[in-house]
Order: structure tokens, then C-alpha cells, then sequence
């Protein structure tokens, strides 16, 4: 278990435990249990930041500090998807020829266009995020946003005879007790911590990203067949994307 931790920590985020770690499709597969919970980690690693920097950061600087840092701390893995993603779904072309298009090393017109706004949005909404929500938004929006990602590999074929995606389709087998287990947890620490207003908004956001995730699944598969790789990592940066706008739709009703 420990070394399917370690697995999922050092394929999602840049952090190396191990210089040369020992992968094999399998453990891929099985790692995908404990992708909420380096969501979890890396949410609350950028929730330390937004916390530590607020008093003396302004908010505009202190977003773009909180975005740069989330692309950094993944190694920009999930925007590549999303960019190739774009490229190929949004291409018109044929199911052969947009998966063709989406293993291009290339970035297209529609690729940038998109991790363009996808930014932009990032960056705007943690800019009006007032403080008190923040935190709690960056966390859940790691967490939910690779929860998602959990369902799109489960619920969905994979569009490819063979891809480093294909390892997680394969041998994931049922991940749900650990990944539940990790955002049942965050939700009942919010009630604790910041009380249960936040726990809701939270609830509501974890569930739109796995509304989003089967909508955006069942969309893409019509187009490819089933997900790639690419549209894994699309379905988690448009999840982390939407779960910011619940908390920053909820900081404007009054409660």
C-alpha cells in the first residue's frame, strides 16, 4: 500500500521520494486508490501558502503565486491533457484522426486557446475568493477534481489498444473505499474546522465534479470511443475549475 501511495504521489506531482522508482502497469493501476489523497496533500500544501502569504500579498499577486504553484507542484501534467484534449475533440476531424491529433507532441490553435482561459479563470476566481473560503476551496478542488478523474477511468473505456492510461483502466480494480474514504474525511474536518456552512459548500462542489466528470465522460466517449490519457487529465483540470466556482457562487448568497 505504501508503495501505491508513492506511486500516485510521484505520478501526479513532482514530488520525488525515489530517484528510480521501480513502475509496472499493476502498480499504476492500484495507485489510483490514493489519487484524492494526493490531491488532498497538494490542496493543503497551496491552502498554506494562500494562508501564509495573505497578510502580506496582494490579492492579485498572491492568485497568480497560487496558480503558478498548482501548475508547478503537478508539473503541468493534467493542463498537457487538457491541452492535447482540446486539440483533438474540437478538431472536427474522425475518431482516428483526433486521437491521432491528441498524441501530436505539438500544441495546437486549440490548445492554447484553452489552457489560456483555463488559467485565466483559475486566477480569477481565487482573486475573488474571499479569505475565509479560500483554503478550503483550493483543498477541495485538488481532492474533488482527482476524485474525478477516478470515476472517468472506472465508468468509461479506454479509446486506446495501449497508453500509460490504459495501466489505471486495466488494474484499478475498486478504489472507491480509500478515495470515498479521503473526501468524507476532508468534508467532516471542514465541519470541524470551519463549521458546517463550509462542509455543504464542499459537499455541493464534490458533487458537480462528479456530475461534470459523468457528463464530460459520457460526451467524450462519444466522440473517441471511450477516455485517453489526455481526457483524464481534462475531466480533472475542468473538475478543480468548477468546484472553484460553487465556492466562489456560495460566497455571494447570503447566508
Amino acid at each position: 500500500m505504501t508503495r501505491e501511495f508513492v506511486t500516485a504521489l510521484q505520478f501526479l506531482t513532482r514530488i520525488r521520494l525515489f530517484r528510480d522508482p521501480d513502475y509496472d502497469d499493476g502498480l499504476f493501476g492500484r495507485s489510483v486508490k490514493f489519487f484524492p489523497l494526493v490531491g488532498l496533500l497538494a490542496g493543503s500544501l497551496l491552502a498554506c501558502v494562500a494562508v501564509l502569504t495573505g497578510g502580506w500579498l496582494s490579492g492579485t499577486v498572491r492568485s497568480t503565486l497560487l496558480v503558478t504553484l498548482s501548475v508547478f507542484i503537478t508539473g503541468g501534467l493534467h493542463c498537457d491533457g487538457l491541452m492535447d484534449s482540446a486539440d483533438g475533440l474540437f478538431s472536427g476531424r474522425s475518431r482516428e484522426r483526433m486521437l491521432e491529433i491528441m498524441k501530436d507532441s505539438r500544441v495546437g490553435s486549440f490548445g492554447v486557446i484553452a489552457i489560456f482561459l483555463l488559467l485565466l479563470w483559475k486566477w480569477a476566481l481565487l482573486n475573488d475568493l474571499p479569505d475565509s473560503l479560500l483554503a478550503p476551496a483550493l483543498i477541495s478542488a485538488m481532492t474533488f477534481g482527482r476524485f474525478a478523474m477516478i470515476l472517468a477511468i472506472l465508468r468509461f473505456p479506454y479509446a486506446r489498444p495501449e497508453g500509460m492510461g490504459k495501466a489505471f483502466a486495466l488494474h484499478a480494480g475498486t478504489p472507491w473505499g480509500p478515495a470515498l474514504a479521503t473526501v468524507l474525511v476532508l468534508l467532516a474536518a471542514f465541519h470541524v474546522v470551519k463549521g458546517p456552512l463550509v462542509c455543504a459548500i464542499a459537499a455541493v462542489a464534490a458533487l458537480a465534479a462528479i456530475v461534470f466528470a459523468w457528463r464530460f465522460g459520457h460526451w467524450v466517449t462519444g466522440k473517441l470511443g471511450g477516455m485517453t490519457g489526455d481526457t483524464y487529465g481534462a475531466v480533472t483540470e475542468l473538475a478543480e475549475l468548477l468546484v472553484l466556482t460553487v465556492f466562489l457562487l456560495s460566497s455571494y448568497v447570503k447566508w
